[in-house]
């Protein structure tokens, strides 16, 4: 039959199994105390090839014969340590902080408490005092030279708004002459301060003011004036 004959197959595979060599757990991992086992171990070995004479010496959990305490030094058990309590990091010489002028003592409160008192703080508040210095508003200086009509005063004095004509215009001021001259200037500003350079707003001379509001090329007072606090 054929399951008798599957039946040598399976004993072999199985007995292949049993002889087969195990894989260690590799997630296990080696504790602290493991490590130290090892460690002890290779200075046991050590010692046994360069032929010294061994003593038993006490381990942390029982006796181990055959260590020395040499060996135990090694690897920091004993006088110079013990493995389960790693050596904490030598502090750092509060010499080599004060020797040192490009480091800050401030946060440490122990250096600062002994040199500084009540007093010292109050002998210091007095000289920030005495150096404390008011300094008094001044006149805006006056600009250098001619700058042009002063636009901002003229948009709070205008009696007027935009668009309200109160001065006479003639019928040459066309709109084709009045879009022509307004595009040489860069803003309305430029050209309202132009304009009235010029002689506005009673006199217009080149049209760019053709309704006769005293405003050239659609220039608004309105903006200066609400800065001002005015309607």
């Amino acid at each position: 039959m054929i399951v008798n004959r599957f039946i040598p197959v399976g004993a072999a595979l199985i007995a292949l199994s049993a002889c087969a060599t195990q894989v260690p757990d590799s997630g296990a991992g080696v504790g602290f105390s493991d490590y130290t086992q090892y460690e002890l171990d290779r200075a046991r070995r050590e010692a046994a090839l360069r032929g010294e004479a061994r003593a038993e010496a006490a381990m942390p959990g029982g006796t181990d014969p055959g260590i020395t305490e040499t060996d135990l030094a090694a690897v920091g058990i004993g006088a110079q340590g013990d493995a389960a309590t790693p050596q904490q990091p030598a502090q750092a010489d509060a010499g080599a902080l004060a020797a040192n002028p490009g480091i800050s003592d401030e946060q440490d409160f122990d250096a600062v408490a002994a040199r500084e008192t009540i007093e010292s703080d109050a002998q210091r508040l007095e000289r920030q005092a005495a150096a404390y210095t008011v300094v008094e508003p001044t006149a805006l200086p006056q600009r250098p030279g001619a700058t042009g009509p002063n636009i901002v005063q003229y948009a709070l004095n205008a009696p007027n708004d935009r668009g309200q004509a109160i001065y006479s215009r003639s019928g040459l001021s066309g709109d084709a002459r009045f879009q022509r001259n307004c595009a040489k200037y860069n803003t309305p500003d430029e050209a309202q301060r132009d304009f009235l350079s010029r002689g506005g707003p009673e006199r217009d001379r080149l049209g760019i003011d053709p309704d006769g509001d005293g405003f050239a090329c659609g220039w608004d007072p309105t903006p200066f004036r609400q800065l001002s606090g005015g309607n």
